[in-house]
């Protein structure tokens, strides 16, 4: 956020693997193309800090996700 970084983790340190997942949920639903399956998120969340650092607008936010590229957004 706006040059901090917050985060930063990767899939390997999910409590349950990717197939894992697919397959307790596919279990119980129809899987479609397009669906996003959210798997929560690592630690450095703005609630979780002493002195929470919520995003406003005008706050520059870049994701990174190796070898793929970045992704920049601005709140608004």
């Amino acid at each position: 956020v706006n040059g901090e970084e917050r985060q930063h983790s990767n899939t390997a340190l999910f409590l349950n693997d990717i197939p894992g997942i697919i397959a307790d949920l596919s279990a119980g639903t129809t899987l479609e193309p397009g669906d996003i399956i959210a798997t929560g998120t690592p630690s450095g969340v703005a609630l979780g800090m002493k002195e929470p650092k919520f995003m406003k607008p005008g706050d520059c936010v870049t994701v990174e996700i190796p070898e793929i590229g970045k992704l920049t957004n601005y709140v608004v």
